[in-house]
C-alpha cells in the first residue's frame, strides 16, 4: 500500500482517485494560465477528477540561452497565487535554486524537484525542509530503485509528503523510453507514482537549440501507465501548442483532453473493482 499525499483536497495514492497534473510548461503571461486552469477545473469537475494546476515560473533547464524562460520569481508566483485563490486550485511548480525555496513555499502547494536536479542532495534537502508535499521528477538517468536514494533524502528531514513522477528514460541521443515496470517497482517502495505523459514524448534538444517531441503519443503511453497502476497523471497542456513558447512539440491541446481524461479515469475504475 502507498503512502497516501495530501495536497489541499487532493489525495493521492492507492484507493484515492486517479490525480490529474495539468497545465502550461511555462507562465508566458498573465493571463494564458488563468484561461487554462479555467478549462482544467471545469472539464474535471465534470469528471470527477482531482486537479493539480502546472506552470513553470522560471525554466531554468532550456536548451538554449536564447530560449524563453518565465516571468521569474515574483511575477510567476503572483500568477499562480491567482490561480490558487481565485479557482481554488491546488498549485504546483519546479524550483531550481535553493535561494528560491522559500519563497516559492509561500504559495506552491507542491514543490517540484527537476529531474536534472534530483541528484543535488543539498537542493533536495532544502526543498524538503520547506514542509510542503515535494514532487521528486525521476531523472532521465536514474533506474526506478534509484528514486529510492532520492526519497530517503526527502524523509531525512521529517518530511514524508512525497510522490515521484516518471518521466522516461534516455535511450541513446534525443530520445526517451518508458519502462512501465519501473511504475510498479516505485510503488512498491511505497510512494505514489505519477506519470508524465508529455514529457514522456519528449525529444530532449532533439530541435538543435530546443527539445522536440511527437505529442501523438502521449495518450497511448498515459493509457498504458494507468494500466500499470500510476496514481496520476501529468500533462503539459496550451491553448496552441504549436506557438507555445516552451515544450510546444510535446504538449497537448485543451480539446483532447475530455475524451483521455475520462479514459484514463475508466482504466483506473477498472483496476479499482478488480
Amino acid at each position: 500500500m502507498t503512502t497516501a499525499v495530501h495536497i489541499g483536497s487532493v489525495t493521492i495514492g492507492a484507493g484515492h482517485p486517479l490525480a490529474i497534473i495539468a497545465g502550461p510548461c511555462v507562465i508566458e503571461d498573465e493571463q494564458t494560465p488563468l484561461e487554462i486552469a479555467r478549462h482544467l477545473k471545469g472539464l474535471c469537475a465534470a469528471l470527477s477528477i482531482p486537479l493539480i494546476f502546472k506552470a513553470s515560473y522560471d525554466k531554468a533547464n532550456r536548451t538554449s540561452i536564447h530560449s524563453f524562460r518565465g516571468p521569474g520569481l515574483d511575477g510567476g508566483l503572483a500568477v499562480l497565487a491567482r490561480v490558487r485563490s481565485e479557482l481554488n486550485i491546488p498549485v504546483l511548480s519546479d524550483v531550481h535554486r535553493i535561494s528560491e525555496v522559500a519563497r516559492a513555499a509561500e504559495v506552491l502547494d507542491v514543490i517540484q524537484v527537476p529531474a536534472f536536479l534530483c541528484r543535488q542532495t543539498d537542493f533536495v534537502l532544502e526543498v524538503a525542509r520547506a514542509g510542503k508535499p515535494v514532487n521528486i521528477k525521476k531523472g532521465q538517468f536514474l533506474s526506478p530503485w534509484d528514486v529510492a536514494n532520492v526519497v530517503e533524502k526527502v524523509c531525512s528531514t521529517g518530511n514524508r509528503q512525497v510522490i515521484v513522477t516518471e518521466r522516461g528514460t534516455m535511450f541513446g541521443y534525443n530520445n526517451l523510453v518508458v519502462d512501465f515496470r519501473g511504475i510498479e517497482v516505485i510503488r512498491a517502495s511505497g510512494w505514489p507514482v505519477i506519470f508524465d505523459a508529455t514529457h514522456s514524448v519528449q525529444t530532449p534538444g532533439g530541435a538543435g537549440s530546443s527539445s522536440g517531441g511527437d505529442r501523438r503519443f502521449a495518450p497511448v503511453l498515459a493509457r498504458a501507465a494507468v494500466a500499470a497502476g500510476a496514481d496520476g497523471i501529468f500533462t503539459e497542456v496550451h491553448i496552441d501548442p504549436d506557438r507555445a513558447l516552451c515544450d510546444g512539440p510535446n504538449s497537448l491541446p485543451l480539446d483532447v483532453l475530455s475524451g483521455l481524461y475520462a479514459q484514463l479515469k475508466a482504466i483506473r475504475s477498472v483496476l479499482a473493482d478488480g
